[in-house]
């Protein structure tokens, strides 16, 4: 792959990733359709050890709805890293008015052709 191939790679994977972000910034899951692949597949948390996996656009949108949705929340994004297809997410997601309501965690994530295929999440903590 050329350097600038790579370029865009990273370029689509960025702003696909900033989308999904917004998604649960904005508490607006409309643009999630649009976003995930129709083979995508999560791997969320939890049950520990391994988490549950979603599988498939209809059951990850509806899982990503769920969250983004949730009143009461909200994720503050810490940081985005992308190489290639392949993004990491850094946020902290609170469910309460104070530091002891609130868990930080990481989304790996990767982008194909400009759809999401991928999400395994992790969070510091039980």
């Amino acid at each position: 792959m050329s350097a600038a191939a790579g370029t865009v790679i990273e370029a689509v994977t960025a702003d696909v990733l900033k989308r999904f972000n917004d998604v649960f910034l904005d508490h607006d899951p409309a643009p999630l359709a649009g976003l995930v692949a129709e083979d995508c597949v999560i791997e969320n948390i939890q049950p520990a050890p391994d988490g549950a996996r979603v599988v498939g656009r209809e059951a990850c949108v509806a899982r990503w709805t769920e969250i983004a949705t949730t009143p009461d929340s909200f994720f503050v994004l810490e940081d985005v890293l992308v190489c290639g297809e392949r993004g990491i997410i850094l946020w902290r997601y609170h469910w309460g008015p104070d530091r002891l309501s609130s868990v930080r965690g990481v989304n790996l994530m990767r982008v194909r052709n400009g759809r999401i295929v991928e999400a395994k999440g992790y969070v510091k903590g039980t």
